[in-house]
């Protein structure tokens, strides 16, 4: 079993976490996924929580009109306060958002990161990239354009709209690979990437490159962004590689629910 660092503060040594706040994230990030009211003891099983916490905590919360409480039914729902909260959010660059996520996790695993804009033309475009100091790394020019098949985030790509073997051979056949997998190997991540939500390209989009892939998609399934670690082959062992892409897939689903508004459950 491979024990891999997290990327939150709760990984400092010495950091011990408020349980009542925990508590009330857990409430709220139930609330948010349900998107309609339960009542307390709904919310209780859900949660974990015994139900005179988890009580104490809706009704803090819907005194601090975070959470709305409906007495006709006996129920809770996200309220008007947390607005308050996150009104600097709205309207912000994506871009922004996705920064300080991409780069922690640049910086935990001593990689660069790569973030792509997929296009509906067929194409991937490097929007930003964050690296970690002192690290020798390949350089890649923003707004670099490739096939959307391409390496990891091709693999990605079509697991993700569930694309059968032969509209997949037609897209492997788009890349001109400097160490071309063959297509069997291709589909066998592919298949991988639908079980995983990660797929690795070892040196064959550009040799001497290990890539670790994850990619976010819209509300509708749409793949929208995709997420990579480009890093020089033999930087990293396998282990430190599995972890960077569960970082990588972790960090395309919180993307999904937070920017997108895509429900953690909804399947591929």
């Amino acid at each position: 079993m491979i024990f891999c660092k997290g990327n939150n503060m709760a990984d400092d040594q010495g950091f011990k976490p408020v349980p009542a706040v925990q508590n009330a994230m857990l409430i709220l990030r139930l609330l948010a996924l349900a998107g309609g009211p339960m009542g307390a003891t709904q919310i209780a099983r859900e949660t974990g929580l015994n139900v005179s916490s988890a009580f104490n905590i809706l009704r803090t919360l819907t005194h601090e009109r975070v959470l709305s409480f409906d007495p006709a039914t006996k129920t809770y729902r996200i309220g008007m306060g947390l607005l308050e909260v996150a009104a600097p959010l709205l309207g912000a660059n994506p871009a922004d958002l996705i920064r300080p996520l991409l780069n922690a996790i640049a910086q935990d695993h001593q990689v660069m990161i790569a973030l792509w804009q997929i296009t509906t033309t067929g194409r991937i475009v490097l929007i930003d990239r964050f690296t970690a100091p002192h690290i020798v790394q390949a350089a890649i020019a923003r707004n670099s354009r490739l096939p959307v098949f391409a390496g990891a985030i091709g693999r990605c790509y079509a697991s993700s709209l569930g694309l059968d073997r032969d509209r997949t051979q037609v897209g492997y056949d788009s890349v001109r690979w400097q160490t071309a997998p063959g297509f069997d190997a291709y589909w066998r991540d592919v298949q991988q990437a639908r079980r995983t939500s990660i797929a690795r390209d070892r040196g064959q989009l550009f040799r001497g490159l290990e890539i670790v892939a994850s990619l976010a998609r819209d509300a509708e399934g749409t793949p929208r962004l995709g997420l990579s670690s480009i890093t020089i082959s033999g930087q990293h062992d396998e282990p430190a590689l599995e972890c960077v892409g569960k970082a990588l897939a972790q960090a395309a689903g919180q993307i999904e629910r937070s920017m997108f508004g895509r429900p953690a459950d909804k399947p591929t």
